[in-house]
C-alpha cells in the first residue's frame, strides 16, 4: 500500500456535472476521503449523455468512482443537521452553486466558518463570485471564448472546441492546487481559507503571452503564429489513409533530422522561412498526404524528432509508453469502462487504486468522520 499524501483529509463535495467533481476525484485519488452530497434528485450529470444497465451516466460513474454519495435536502431541517455535523469534521468543501445559492439556503461562508473556522471552501464558478457576469449562465465554450482560449485555434480561421472541456479541468486542476496550499498553510496557522475559483479565469490565467503581443499590435491569429499552425515545422499533418500525424520540430536540429529523414535536405535551411510558411507548409503537406500513416510511423519509429501520431482514442490505452506507465485501467463487459488517474507518482509509484463508487447515507457517513 502506498503512503498517501492526503491520508486523514475529508472532502464533502456539493458539485454537480465536471469541474468540481473532478476536482474532488483528484482529491480523492491522492487519498482524501470524498464525501459526495447530492440533492435528492441526484446529480443530473447521472444521466448527462444516456445511461447503462444501472441507470447511470458512464461520465458520472467515472467523475466520481472512489467517493462515498450520499442524498441531503438542504432545504429540510434534519439533512441540514446531518450537513451542519459533516461541516464541523470536514477539512475541505467543493461547491459550484451560483454565487448566493448557500447563502440562501442558509449556509453562507460566515456560517460556515463559524461552524468550523478551519475548512477550507471552495467556491467554483464560471464567473467568479463577483463582477458583473457572476449570476450569468454559461459554459465551458463560453469561458474558453471570454477568457482567450479560442481566438487564435484553428488553421483555416475558424475557432476551434476543444475536448476533452478546457475550462473545467483546468479549473478542477488549479482548484487543488489551491487546497493543496491552503492546507499547508492551515498546518501552520490553523485558518481555512475561502477560495473564489473562476473557469473563465483558469483560461485567462494562460493569457498573458497572447495578450502581451495583441497589445503590442501583434495578436497571434489561426495559421499565422507558430503555436498557431503558421510554421511547417509545428502543425498537423493529413496521411493518405485519412489519418494524420503531429510534427512538433521547433528546434533547428529536429527539423534538420526530419527533413534528413524524409529525403529532403533541401529543406533543412527553410526551417527559418517567414512566417506564416504557407509555400513550406503545403510541399511537407504534400509529402505526408502521398504515403499512409503506417509508412510514416515505420520511417520515423526511433527518430528523435518530435513526430508523434494522432491516435484515435481506442488506440490510445493499448500504445506500449501509455501500458507501461499504467495510468489507464479498462475494464471489460458489455458495458466497458475506460479509467484514467491522477497522472502524478508518489515515491515513484501511482495513486492507490480508485476503489468503484459507493451510495452511503448521512449516518454511516458521520460514523465514520465521528471515529
Amino acid at each position: 500500500m502506498v503512503d498517501t499524501l492526503l491520508e486523514g483529509i475529508r472532502v464533502l463535495d456539493l458539485s454537480q456535472y465536471l469541474p468540481g467533481p473532478y476536482a474532488g476525484q483528484m482529491l480523492a485519488d491522492l487519498g482524501a476521503d470524498v464525501v459526495k452530497v447530492e440533492p435528492p434528485a441526484g446529480d443530473p450529470m447521472r444521466r448527462l449523455g444516456g445511461v447503462d444497465s444501472d441507470g447511470l451516466a458512464p461520465g458520472y460513474k467515472l467523475v466520481n468512482a472512489g467517493k462515498t454519495v450520499i442524498l441531503l435536502d438542504l432545504k429540510g431541517e434534519e439533512d441540514r443537521a446531518a450537513f451542519e455535523v459533516m461541516v464541523e469534521h470536514a477539512d475541505v468543501l467543493v461547491e459550484s452553486f451560483r454565487p448566493g445559492t448557500l447563502d440562501k439556503l442558509g449556509f453562507p461562508y460566515s456560517r460556515l466558518e463559524a461552524i468550523n473556522p478551519g475548512m477550507i471552501h471552495v467556491a467554483l464558478s464560471g464567473w467568479g463570485q463577483g463582477g458583473p457576469y457572476r449570476l450569468r449562465a454559461g459554459h465551458d465554450l463560453n469561458y474558453m471564448a471570454l477568457g482567450g482560449g479560442l481566438v487564435a485555434s484553428g488553421a483555416d480561421g475558424t475557432p476551434v472546441m476543444s475536448y476533452p472541456p478546457v475550462a473545467d479541468h483546468s479549473a478542477a486542476i488549479q482548484a487543488v492546487a489551491a487546497v493543496s496550499a491552503a492546507l499547508f498553510r492551515r498546518s501552520r496557522t490553523g485558518r481555512g481559507a475561502y477560495l473564489d475559483i473562476s473557469l473563465m479565469e483558469t483560461v485567462l490565467g494562460w493569457q498573458s503571452w497572447p495578450l502581451t503581443m495583441a497589445r503590442r499590435g501583434h495578436p497571434p491569429r489561426p495559421g499565422e503564429d507558430m503555436l498557431t499552425g503558421g510554421a511547417a515545422y509545428n502543425r498537423i499533418y493529413r496521411t493518405a489513409d485519412g489519418r494524420f500525424v503531429s510534427l512538433g520540430s521547433i528546434e533547428q536540429k529536429f527539423w534538420a533530422t526530419f527533413c534528413t529523414t524524409i529525403g529532403k535536405p533541401e529543406l533543412i535551411g527553410r526551417h527559418s522561412d517567414p512566417i506564416p510558411q504557407t509555400g513550406l507548409i503545403a510541399e511537407v503537406a504534400a509529402i505526408f498526404a502521398a504515403e499512409t500513416l503506417g509508412h510514416w510511423e515505420s520511417l520515423f519509429a526511433g527518430v528523435d524528432c518530435c513526430l508523434e501520431t494522432v491516435a484515435e482514442l481506442a488506440d490510445v490505452p493499448d500504445h506500449p509508453h501509455i501500458a507501461a506507465r499504467g495510468q489507464v485501467k479498462v475494464t471489460g463487459g458489455p458495458e466497458p469502462m475506460v479509467e484514467t488517474f491522477l497522472g502524478l507518482r508518489v515515491d515513484g509509484a501511482l495513486p492507490r487504486e480508485r476503489p468503484p463508487l459507493v451510495h452511503g447515507d448521512a449516518e454511516s457517513v458521520l460514523s465514520r468522520w465521528r471515529g
